[in-house]
């Protein structure tokens, strides 16, 4: 599969997956748009450019940029704060110049350092969250704004408390679109001969249906009519000079405002964790496995930051409900990106009237089972079955991305992942093993490569378990590193406890600038070698006695 020479050998499909993506995509620019209070046509403008600019830019397969749920409170104080909505593209426009010069500073390859069950935990958490928002659109209630990822809602509710609503609020004919819609996507997903269509994706057909079974609702006075409320809701432009109106510049005032400067830098931060993180996620997603280079990655974000503010859109990061919708639709290269940018300019400037009637049920349906496809039941059985080191940074990671938000979920996932890396690196400070002798215990301490203060504790348990009237070799020939912490507390041991307690102490292979003397000999002056010679002679020639006075 060639990437760099033939972007169009896998057209077809490509072209299905950009399709797909196209119509997840543009509810959810102007959702996110309305729910940071910036003007609608931001919103798709950023969905524009992530498409085309970062997505010919980028090295991902997988990935699909644009607005993002995580800045929209963000950008929602942001322009409060500042004033004016061309402040905050003065702050975009810093953020894109940051990631810049982070990509050609290599700070993407921390992404390399993100644990595979934290991102998997980030995954099915999305996936749970995506199904939980889009059902009360399902059933035709709207209240809050498409995207919108976190468990608090802009509308005072939190996701549980929306779900109950829809008892309250819920439309007859969006429940049936919706119904039929599902129908669709599950029998193109199933059926061998419609999985062959792949110019003619599952959704688009949904999509079609859907807004053929509303317009005939209105045509015959249906009760199960759906209203522009419950419908894509996209502004046309009714003269050139409200579309020329549209474009905005940033304030270049805002460069001497010190607090489009703390903005900028917050936005250039967050946008490029969840990039990393939503990079390392598309990657896992990958049925091929290839691997996105992250410097590239926040180089390409960068210009398409800067872009952005040129155009006046929102800040865009990779997004993971556009990419794994871009996956699960089959994409191949990254020309199902571009395509679906190419697609969102097209027909927004062309057909916008027929965009607004597409039911937002229709639209729920194709992100359900999107939501489902990452939230599997088979992921928690596969990291359950891996044991608790496994299974607890995922569930830890998935709960905190359902109850708080993504960037909280991930860092308390990785909090939890690093508690047992440095659990498992005291357990691995040393190995310690006891062979038991008539006339006394022999115990045998090997330090390993590097021994910090992390260490301290384990090693100090260790020695104080130690019994009397035994013998103690430390032995650290392997040893590159040995904390002063360590060194100390082994000194204390040698010239203090086991003089107390009757305890011969042997120091092997420890380094002149230890400042700690290698032993050659215990106290007795016999050599340990000897010194089990001598044992096993003794344990044998009392065998041979007792046998020679039982015969």
């Amino acid at each position: 599969m060639s990437n760099k020479t033939n972007l169009f050998a896998h057209f077809k499909s490509d072209f299905a997956s950009g399709l797909v993506v196209f119509l997840v995509a543009l509810p959810l620019c102007l959702g996110i748009a309305m729910a940071s209070g910036a003007p609608l046509f931001s919103g798709i403008i950023t969905g524009i450019v992530g498409g085309i600019v970062v997505g010919f830019l980028s090295q991902s397969n997988i990935s699909v940029s644009g607005p993002a749920a995580g800045l929209t409170a963000i950008i929602l104080t942001a322009i409060t704060t500042l004033g004016s909505f061309d402040m905050l593209l003065t702050a975009i426009l810093i953020a894109g110049v940051i990631q810049l010069a982070l990509g050609l500073l290599r700070a993407g390859s921390i992404s390399n350092y993100f644990p595979t069950n934290v991102i998997e935990g980030m995954l099915a958490g999305i996936g749970v969250i995506i199904i939980m928002k889009q059902l009360p659109h399902a059933f035709g209630y709207d209240a809050n704004h498409e995207g919108e990822q976190t468990f608090v809602e802009t509308t005072g509710d939190n996701t549980f408390s929306a779900i109950l609503n829809i008892f309250n609020y819920f439309q007859l004919g969006a429940i049936l679109i919706a119904a039929v819609s599902i129908g669709i996507l599950i029998m193109w997903d199933k059926v061998p001969a419609l999985k062959k269509l792949k110019l003619v994706p599952g959704a688009l057909v949904a999509v079609t249906v859907g807004i053929l079974m509303n317009e005939f609702f209105i045509a015959s006075g249906s009760s199960l009519a759906i209203g522009k409320e419950h419908l894509v809701t996209l502004p046309i432009p009714s003269s050139f000079d409200e579309f020329k109106a549209i474009i905005v510049t940033p304030n270049l005032a805002g460069f001497l405002n010190p607090q489009v400067w703390v903005v900028g830098v917050t936005i250039a931060v967050v946008a490029s964790i969840e990039t990393l993180l939503c990079i390392e996620a598309a990657d896992r997603m990958d049925v091929h496995k290839r691997y996105t280079n992250p410097n590239v990655e926040l180089r390409a974000q960068g210009i398409g930051n800067i872009v952005c503010s040129l155009l006046g859109g929102l800040p865009l990061t990779s997004v993971v409900v556009r990419s794994s919708a871009n996956n699960a639709a089959g994409a191949k290269s990254k020309l199902s990106t571009i395509i679906h940018g190419v697609l969102l300019l097209v027909c927004v400037l062309t057909i916008p009237f027929i965009l607004n009637k597409i039911p937002l049920a229709t639209l729920a349906a194709v992100l359900i089972l999107v939501g489902y496809k990452l939230a599997k039941p088979a992921t928690f059985k596969h990291f359950w079955s891996y044991g608790k080191y496994q299974f607890l940074p995922f569930i830890a990671t998935f709960l905190g991305v359902v109850f708080t938000d993504l960037l909280k979920g991930v860092v308390l996932g990785i909090i939890i992942s690093v508690i047992f890396v440095l659990r498992g690196n005291l357990k691995r400070a040393y190995s310690f093993r006891k062979n038991e002798y008539v006339d006394g215990d022999i115990i045998h301490i090997d330090l390993a490569q590097e021994v910090s203060f992390l260490n301290k504790a384990a090693i100090k348990i260790t020695l104080a378990g130690i019994p009397k009237n035994s013998t103690v070799v430390i032995d650290a020939k392997d040893t590159v590193y040995i904390a002063h912490d360590i060194l100390d507390l082994i000194n204390e041991f040698k010239t203090t406890r086991a003089i107390d307690d009757n305890i011969k102490v042997k120091l092997i292979g420890f380094k002149k600038e230890y400042a700690l003397e290698n032993t050659n000999e215990i106290q007795n002056h016999v050599s340990i070698e000897h010194h089990y010679d001598f044992i096993k002679r003794e344990i044998v020639e009392k065998k041979v006695v007792d046998r020679t006075f039982s015969e």
